[in-house]
């Protein structure tokens, strides 16, 4: 009989152990990290700023939500000037981009590889200053006017088309997009339009075109 017991012990035991190691290794497998963060940082634009008026820094973060579906945020910073038919405009200000894309083909092996469709909302909130702005003056003759820097916003939508490609077998990408801009709205200085908007580009027709070629890191 006391023998009968400890082979009951030792088994309910051992089954005990087994199930607990069994519900140890489920969360280890439900609770493994698997890489769902993309950063990149544009090197175009910010190369370029060497040799033009343009400083333009800008990056991004990206996640994966479901499917072919990610959501994105990019962030940056664009000071400027607009020297043109008799306008003088410096800018500088930051700017917030947020948004989601949509993989529309993609490498079996590797999701994050492919080309890409998406659109984003967004906003910059600036400084400018007009050191010039063309008037009709006495007579009907060109004159110009001086206005004091002031703080305004701008809020445009933008359609994002890109591709991305892995480097080797390193977590590093390249990516590259296109995107057609659409100002919406701009505050105003004295009912003047701005001419350049932070992260929109020059702002004097609501539509533009930007460009960037990025070097992103998964992690």
């Amino acid at each position: 009989m006391k023998a009968k017991r400890i082979f009951t012990f030792f088994f309910s035991f051992l089954f005990m152990m087994t199930f607990a190691q069994k519900e140890q290794d489920s969360l280890k497998v439900k609770w493994k990290y698997e890489p769902n963060f993309l950063a990149g940082f544009d090197v175009l634009n910010a190369g370029v700023g060497a040799f033009s008026d343009r400083k333009l820094f800008q990056g991004f973060v990206s996640s994966h939500i479901k499917g072919n579906w990610y959501a994105i945020a990019d962030a940056g910073f664009e000071k400027n000037i607009y020297q043109k038919n008799g306008y003088d405009a410096s800018v500088s200000g930051p700017f917030l981009k947020l948004g989601t894309l949509y993989m529309l083909a993609h490498d079996q092996e590797n999701p994050m590889n492919g080309f890409f469709v998406g659109g984003k909302v967004a906003g910059s909130f600036y400084n400018q200053e007009y050191k010039a702005v063309p008037i009709r003056g006495y007579g009907g003759s060109d004159a110009s006017q001086a206005f004091p820097a002031s703080n305004q916003s701008s809020y445009w939508m933008e359609a994002n088309i890109g591709g991305r490609v892995q480097l080797f077998d390193s977590p590093f990408y390249i990516e590259a997009t296109v995107q057609p801009k659409y100002l919406l709205f701009s505050t105003k200085q004295d009912e003047i339009k701005p001419m350049i908007v932070p992260g929109f580009g020059k702002s004097s027709a609501k539509f533009n075109m930007g460009f960037s070629w990025n070097i992103a890191y998964s992690f």
